[in-house]
């Protein structure tokens, strides 16, 4: 169950990134032209407005498409439409209008010339496949020629529009974190046990959830100090000072070596302090911690790029096992993990690499200070550098998780 509703918060952080593209681009005046919950193919659709909207077969996140990402040439009608080609060949007669008008950029006569082009797909004897390969390339094409296309637009709308995303989840990780901040954080130890791990040597030795350490080896301490005593025991046995029901006690028993971080344990928890904050100060307190986050993810990312901070970066199983492990412990650290996890979604996106979100704004500006857009294959060629650089940090991610998962 703990699994699955970390999957789900994973979703939904991709999710609200999506509907930001969505909304912004809906208030610029660029219509989108598909919004899915969870990705195609569509167990369920409809059409309002001219949009298309469906809930997906694939239980992961969102899905946006915002026409015209790219400037049309004319190879953009090759590929899709080739299999409609050789079946047809007055589908090729009715494309070489379009493709030559693309070609020498007179784009006015090919969109006039679309209309043609689409009948002819539409009246030839054609395989459902070369069918729907040749639709949806002329979509596509349409879509670059409308007006409300993506790259026809000044950069400003489309820098809001690209930008929407990574801002939708910077917000929700202040609000979530400002929620974690009313809920209470923990400040200080108490000194009565919360918990006893079952088979631990402090349930061997008696103690119980409870009960107020007073002492390790007789001396009294601050509930830091006892804990400390116990991890520096080198595995010899400890006593400690328990009061329970107004009675001292004393307990005997050995701690046990934790081998991930080498100090020894007997396996109880003790209870924690909260304090709880108004919205206001909540809220501050939310903006503080996400500057702070963001510069050690910004200094962890440094880390990367030198070859030292290798051990540090995660994959989806890594933060689906950390999600679902911090559901154990409650909610507040749910969401205060969830949090981290949509802050870290966000500047991972505002990298200036495609097909990032930061990417796309890099060449929106370098296309506002150019006068011109840019053509798609240097798109294409930039951003298969951009592919090739997010693999290898899902991979060296995925690395370190199974090293993890087996104790390596």
């Amino acid at each position: 169950m703990n699994l699955a509703v970390a999957i789900g918060g994973l979703a939904f952080l991709i999710l609200i990134h999506e509907a930001g593209h969505f909304l912004v681009a809906l208030a610029v005046k660029m219509r989108p032209r598909r919004f899915y919950v969870f990705f195609p193919p569509a167990l369920v659709k409809w059409t309002r407005n001219g949009i298309e909207y469906g809930i997906g077969s694939i239980p992961l996140g969102g899905y946006v498409k915002i026409p015209g990402m790219h400037k049309p040439a004319a190879g953009d009608l090759d590929a899709q439409l080739e299999p409609a080609r050789q079946e047809a060949p007055e589908v090729a007669a009715a494309a070489e209008p379009v493709e030559r008008a693309l070609a020498e950029e007179r784009l006015g006569d090919a969109r006039g010339a679309m209309p043609a082009l689409h009948a002819a797909v539409e009246g030839a004897e054609l395989s459902e496949p070369a069918r729907r390969a040749a639709l949806r390339g002329i979509g596509d094409v349409d879509d670059a020629l409308s007006p409300e296309a993506y790259w026809r637009a000044p950069a400003w709308k489309r820098i809001s529009v690209i930008a929407a995303g990574p801002v939708t989840n910077l917000v929700f990780a202040v609000a979530a974190l400002a929620v974690v901040f009313m809920l209470g954080v923990p400040t200080s130890a108490t000194r009565t046990v919360e918990e006893v791990a079952p088979g631990s040597p402090a349930a061997a030795m008696g103690l119980r959830a409870g009960d107020a350490i007073l002492a390790v080896g007789g001396e009294r301490n601050e509930p830091a100090e006892l804990a400390e005593a116990i991890r520096e025991s080198g595995g010899e046995p400890v006593t400690l000072t328990v009061e329970r029901g107004g009675e001292e006690l004393e307990l005997t028993g050995t701690p046990r070596r934790d081998p991930e971080d080498d100090v020894y344990r007997l396996g109880f928890a003790f209870g924690l302090e909260y304090e709880d904050y108004g919205p206001l100060a909540a809220t501050g307190q939310a903006f503080e911690t996400t500057w702070e986050v963001t510069k050690a993810i910004g200094t962890s990312l440094g880390r990367i790029v030198t070859g030292s901070g290798r051990d540090e970066v995660a994959s989806v199983v890594g933060i689906t096992t950390i999600s679902s492990e911090s559901l154990e412990a409650g909610f507040r650290y749910y969401l205060q993990v969830l949090a981290f996890i949509s802050l870290s979604l966000a500047l991972l996106n505002l990298l200036p690499l495609l097909p990032l979100d930061g990417g796309h704004i890099a060449f929106s500006i370098v296309e506002r200070v150019r006068g011109r857009a840019i053509p798609r294959a240097a798109y294409e060629r930039v951003s298969a550098i951009g592919i090739a650089l997010v693999l290898l940090l899902f991979f060296i991610g995925l690395s370190n998780d199974i090293d993890r998962i087996r104790g390596g």
